[in-house]
């Protein structure tokens, strides 16, 4: 979004010394979301409440997901897996040892095992082998609990919710008005279709997005406008755009994340070259439009420059979500920093004040720009290039500063404070 007295890029220095010099409220809101969460008029820009509200309540739960609605989040956040019955489940990742108690569960003890997932070795207990009814007997535990000590008050109380509950919760909260959107991903979507095994050692032969999308119109939540889908992987997307979406005669916009640009790859161009698949079958002139074509050593800077943006955008996404590290490149600090003053240094990295050229090639594109994720914590914050310490709520005015249309934040109520703050700044009729 462009400001409406600077253009962007020299809006974005404004904007950058402003988001420094806001109060340092690591977590508390300026503006009382409460306040302000049925307002419509939020000219375009969203804030995603990132596994829900998961800075205050144990990540993808129904509490957590509530929370971050009624904190004025307009979307939330559930990552998708799939159990051993074929049922989508909202988990981080399928190895659910750090996420739930399953390790106190002696009857699943004999589960636990080793697997290679994306090309790591894991070693717990995994979703494909549990059906439903035995995950549900599972409660949902904090996953960062030396970082986030106050929300394990709420460990074991809470179940872990299939993708058709988040979907009728964003229903039942969706009054006055208001209209709750999702933002799912598929995780390991590769994984879950093609690579992975059950515990017995027969395949998975999940298709994420396929079971995505059937619970959707199952359930009638299919206005465009209500839903993003998600995924770091490029094959699945495509496939959604090109086959999935218009068997079910619905369209809903893509997002590509982008893990590290300058270290990952996208795991289904490693596993699609290492098993020799037709490339131009999966990935139509993508191959073309990066630098070298796609090899097993494609990293995700390979889909950062403006031909391979175009190309997406032409194709199958609608936005992209980066890692805001890549955006907003840091440098460590040493000493670290102890910036809330328990003590405790934490704070580990200071902004070097340059954007990196993504974000304007990517809104040349016309893509939207989601970028992720915004936490209050000290671990997660960094200086601005003059040693000041910011904010998440600096930070998240800062980034609206910079053009994008909305972020993925632990402590939704943060994020929408700033954009209350950011879109009072540039009010009609408002003095600069």
């Amino acid at each position: 979004m462009r400001q409406r007295c600077l253009p962007l890029f020299h809006a974005a220095s404004a904007f950058a010394l402003l988001a420094f010099s806001i109060a340092a409220c690591a977590s508390e809101p300026v503006v009382s979301a409460e306040s302000k969460h049925r307002r419509n008029d939020h000219k375009g820009l969203i804030v995603i409440g990132h596994r829900g509200a998961s800075g205050y309540r144990p990540e993808h739960t129904l509490e957590s997901y509530r929370l971050a609605i009624r904190q004025g989040a307009d979307f939330i956040e559930p990552d998708l897996v799939a159990t051993k019955d074929g049922v989508l489940v909202a988990r981080h990742e399928n190895e659910i040892s750090g996420t739930t108690d399953v390790a106190a569960h002696p009857e699943f003890a004999g589960r636990r095992t080793t697997k290679t997932v994306d090309g790591v070795a894991l070693t717990g207990w995994f979703t494909e082998d549990f059906t439903l009814a035995e995950l549900k007997t599972l409660r949902a535990r904090e996953r960062i609990p030396a970082i986030r000590p106050d929300n394990t008050r709420f460990d074991g109380l809470y179940a872990i919710p299939t993708f058709a509950e988040v979907i009728a919760l964003a229903k039942r909260e969706s009054n006055n008005g208001r209209k709750v959107g999702l933002y799912p991903e598929t995780k390991h979507p590769t994984y879950f279709a093609s690579e992975g095994r059950r515990l017995d050692g027969t395949p998975i032969h999940v298709s994420l997005g396929a079971k995505l999308v059937e619970a959707l119109v199952a359930q009638g939540f299919t206005d465009p406008k209500r839903v993003f889908i998600q995924s770091f992987e490029v094959q699945n997307l495509i496939e959604l755009r090109k086959q999935i979406l218009p068997a079910a005669g619905v369209s809903f916009p893509l997002v590509q994340l982008y893990d590290d640009i300058y270290a990952a790859k996208p795991y289904d161009m490693v596993y699609n070259v290492a098993h020799g698949t037709d490339l131009a079958a999966i990935y139509g002139g993508l191959d073309a439009n990066i630098e070298g074509g796609i090899t097993g050593e494609t990293l995700y800077g390979a889909l950062a420059t403006q031909p391979a943006l175009n190309w997406m955008k032409a194709n199958y996404a609608s936005g992209i979500g980066p890692w805001k590290v890549n955006l907003l490149p840091r440098v460590a600090l040493d000493p670290k920093v102890d910036y809330n003053g328990d003590g405790a240094a934490e704070l580990a990295t200071r902004n070097t004040g340059r954007v990196h050229p993504l974000l304007g090639r990517a809104l040349k594109a016309g893509l939207l720009v989601h970028p992720y994720t915004l936490r209050a914590e000290e671990s997660f914050l960094t200086q601005a290039p003059n040693g000041v310490a910011q904010s998440a709520l600096g930070e998240a005015v800062q980034l609206y500063g910079l053009g994008v249309q909305g972020f993925f934040i632990d402590q939704p109520d943060v994020g929408v404070a700033a954009r209350d703050i950011f879109l009072e700044l540039n009010r009609p009729g408002r003095a600069h």
